[in-house]
Parts: structure tokens; C-alpha cells; sequence
């Protein structure tokens, strides 16, 4: 059996991870979790994608470390190199990534919730990455993603101390945009992604690409590439159906061309 499962309902894709009994990531599942953001990016009728569980007690435990337990600097390159590559594509997919955490987001798995662009935990989940407290350290972007979210301060706490933080505290921080009960962050989540629905997926890829370049460049550096891209956008057929819509009173149909 697949250790991710795709589901489309609508425009949303849901990607739930099963590899019992705490979703551990490998190699493996890397590249597949690669190769689905790849096919998603191409289809033209998908707007979100949800990371999502089939488990209350655990989103991911993170990676699998009996892959660890061996003395292959090359192995573990390719495993680290793995993270990278997968974790990367979902930080640059494009349209809307939703992290629906529920129970325990360890290690790997709370960087691939880092990686979405909005994470939605239930109340009884756990967040932490104690890759140093095993000899190793986050190589799923953990140390770049975390305090770029959440500021140096608590970033250095969960991963230079390796302290663990509640959902309570996770949206007292910044980690998460909004807890809710055990059991509803899919429903949540797919909530979010309707509103997605609703926005051109042109437009929204566009502002993602401006909102993601604050991260590694100047904000001056950017100021002409708004106006670039907003002009761009009069080569696509959703900006005209946009105003249509809008003038002629009416819901639009985006065509994310």
C-alpha cells in the first residue's frame, strides 16, 4: 500500500499520509510526496493541495531512523538530500498549501508542515524537532523554515533545547493559524481551501512567488517585480475573466491560464 494517499475533490488535492503506526517518512515516500506536487503543479484544475493524516495520535513522527542506524556518510546523504528535494517542491507548489497537524508533528514531520503555507492543528497535537538530541539536526529546511515563522527566539528553543510545544502554544507563537478540536482539522482545512477556489489560481500564484521572494531577497529589490507581475497578468485569460465576472455580476470561471 502507497504510504501517501491522493484524494481530488474538486480543485483541492488531499495527500494523507499512511505509513503506520507514526507516518515516518523515508526515502521513498519523499520521492513520491516530490512526484505529486510535480503532477499537481501541471494540472491546470488543481488550486490547494492539504497535508493531511489518517491518524489523531500522530501527523509524522518525522524520518524513519533505523535509516539512520549505520556509518554510510552516503546514505545519508541521499536520505538528507531527499528532504531537500521533496520538502522544497512543496514550499514552491503553486497554489495553496494546508497543513492539517494532528497528534505528534515530530521531527521530519513538523518540516513538512513548515513547508505549507498555513497549518491548522487539533488540540491535542504536539510539535517538535529533536533531531539534536539524537546526533543529528533538521535537514527537511527545519532550521531555515522555523524561525523565518516564528522569530529566533523560540526557534532556537525547539531546536537547540529541543523543547516541545502544545497547539496552545504553537498558535500563541506563530507555528499555527488557528487550533480546533480533535478530529476537524481536515474539515478545516478543506474549509480553507474552498476560499482558494474563489481567488484567481493566476493571481494567487503570482502573489505567492512575490510573498515567498521577501524571504531571500531585499523588500526594494521586489518593489519592480510587483508591478511587473501585475501587468503580467493581462497575458492571462483569468485576470479578463476576473473583471468580467466582476462587472457583469457574476461568479468567475477560472480557467488558472
Amino acid at each position: 500500500m502507497s504510504t501517501l494517499q491522493v484524494e481530488k475533490r474538486g480543485h483541492t488535492a488531499i495527500v494523507t499520509m499512511n505509513n503506520p503506526p507514526a507516518n515516518t517518512w523515508t526515502p521513498e515516500s519523499l520521492a513520491q510526496l516530490q512526484g505529486i506536487v510535480a503532477e499537481l503543479n501541471a494540472d491546470r484544475d488543481n488550486y490547494a493541495l492539504i497535508i493531511a493524516s489518517d491518524s489523531e495520535k500522530f501527523f509524522s513522527a518525522g524520518a524513519d531512523l533505523s535509516r539512520f542506524n549505520h556509518d554510510d556518510k552516503g546514505l545519508s546523504f541521499t536520505f538528507a538530500n531527499a528532504f531537500g528535494d521533496a520538502f522544497e517542491a512543496l514550499a514552491s507548489y503553486n497554489g495553496v498549501s494546508i497543513a492539517a497537524i494532528t497528534g505528534y508533528a515530530m521531527g521530519g514531520g513538523l518540516e513538512v508542515a513548515l513547508c505549507c503555507d498555513l497549518r491548522i492543528a487539533e488540540e491535542q497535537s504536539q510539535m517538535a524537532l529533536p533531531e539534536a538530541g539524537v546526533g543529528l539536526l533538521p535537514c527537511g529546511l527545519g532550521t531555515q523554515q522555523l524561525p523565518w515563522l516564528i522569530g529566533e527566539g523560540w526557534a532556537k528553543r525547539m531546536i537547540l533545547l529541543g523543547e516541545r510545544v502544545t497547539a496552545a502554544k504553537a498558535l500563541e507563537i506563530g507555528l499555527v493559524q488557528e487550533v480546533v478540536a480533535t478530529g476537524t482539522a481536515l474539515d478545516k482545512a478543506l474549509e480553507l481551501a474552498a476560499k482558494v477556489a474563489n481567488q484567481s489560481p493566476t493571481s494567487v500564484r503570482y502573489c505567492k512567488q512575490l510573498i515567498m521572494a521577501a524571504r531571500s531577497q531585499p523588500m526594494a529589490s521586489t518593489y519592480a517585480l510587483e508591478r511587473e507581475l501585475f501587468v503580467k497578468l493581462w497575458d492571462s485569460e483569468d485576470q479578463k475573466e476576473g473583471v468580467a465576472a466582476f462587472v457583469e455580476k457574476r461568479k468567475p470561471q477560472w480557467k488558472n491560464r
